[in-house]
């Protein structure tokens, strides 16, 4: 279990420095089992920081939001670092960004949170429904510990993580300045036994599944804005010279929306599973990305968010690649 005063520790003595700006962490919801990002700008901040399997954000997201405000005429700009808390999938978007230069490596600083799993609020709330007091919550010796209004509840880790937690092979950041706490225990597989179920059916029956779940999308764009690695300054899609897609709300115009975004991220998803979790109407995108992250690992052997030394994945070459899937 994380001890939190070792966590607040480290955070005070880590805005004391000259060259931090400020730090992202994760602090209290205001009701049940909510919690939200925390900028950490002082000492007294750093008190509310907590870590636990509520932490659901992915906070690589506001990396690429930094505001950039013009410099006053003489004044130099402030080239401090930001500090972020990162769990092992939050750390591959940090590397991806880093691969991609979307960040500098000069200007983060990255503090490492070995994650055992997240809860998925959904399952959470079918076993403990309508609790509005905030909720407390830990990792203890593979069980998830809920201090609860009503007392003390244990549940076994599988059944409350999210779908993600159960295949993760990175639990533990992939890159970090420190760590906090000890390296957790590997539990997801190298293969895709998840998404077998789906593969399995004809062309048919797939778009039957798939045809359901995106004419209930709304066209929110919550996944897209949620995702660390959707940030481009403009988005393609909100071009209206030309206009890729239609801003009307029907199967097909949210079908090519939620292709082309899947294209997109291939070869740079890092399975946070951030846009399945903050989708309002709860369409299983984690089932198309895990299915072109299965395809970019069998095809070319890559793994995006794990070594910040390598190169995009549309930006390699290999010679020995193989060529039989090219028509």
């Amino acid at each position: 279990m994380l001890d939190l005063d070792k966590l607040r520790a480290l955070a005070k003595e880590t805005i004391s420095r000259d060259d931090i700006k400020y730090l992202i962490g994760w602090r209290q919801g205001t009701y049940g089992f909510r919690t939200s990002p925390h900028f950490v700008g002082n000492l007294e901040d750093a008190e509310q920081l907590i870590f636990s399997p509520l932490c659901s954000s992915n906070l690589a997201t506001y990396l690429t939001l930094a505001e950039k405000r013009p410099v006053p005429r003489g004044a130099q700009p402030d080239t401090r670092r930001v500090a972020i808390m990162v769990k092992g999938c939050d750390s591959r978007a940090v590397v991806q960004q880093l691969v991609e230069q979307g960040i500098k490596r000069e200007s983060v600083y990255v503090i490492g949170c070995p994650c055992e799993g997240i809860i998925d609020r959904r399952k959470l709330e079918e076993k403990v429904p309508h609790t509005l007091e905030r909720v407390e919550a830990r990792w203890e010796n593979g069980k998830i510990i809920l201090d609860l209004p009503a007392g003390r509840a244990a549940f076994p880790r599988d059944e409350i993580v999210a779908g993600k937690c159960l295949t993760c092979r990175y639990p533990n950041p992939v890159i970090a300045d420190v760590t906090v706490g000890e390296d957790v225990e590997v539990r997801g597989s190298a293969g895709f036994e998840d998404i077998n179920w789906l593969e399995v059916k004809n062309a048919q029956e797939r778009w039957a599944f798939w045809r359901d779940k995106v004419n209930s999308c709304i066209r929110c764009y919550s996944c897209r804005n949620v995702c660390p690695m959707c940030y481009c300054a403009e988005c393609i899609l909100d071009k209206l010279n030309p206009a890729w897609i239609q801003r009307s709300v029907n199967v097909s115009e949210n079908t090519a929306f939620q292709l082309a975004r899947a294209f997109h991220l291939a070869g740079r998803c890092i399975e946070c599973g951030e846009c399945e979790r903050v989708c309002p109407v709860e369409i299983p995108l984690s089932h198309l990305n895990r299915k072109l992250v299965k395809e970019v690992s069998e095809q070319f052997a890559f793994t995006p968010g794990i070594d910040p030394e390598a190169k995009p994945l549309l930006a390699g070459y290999r010679p020995n690649d193989r060529e039989a899937f090219i028509l």
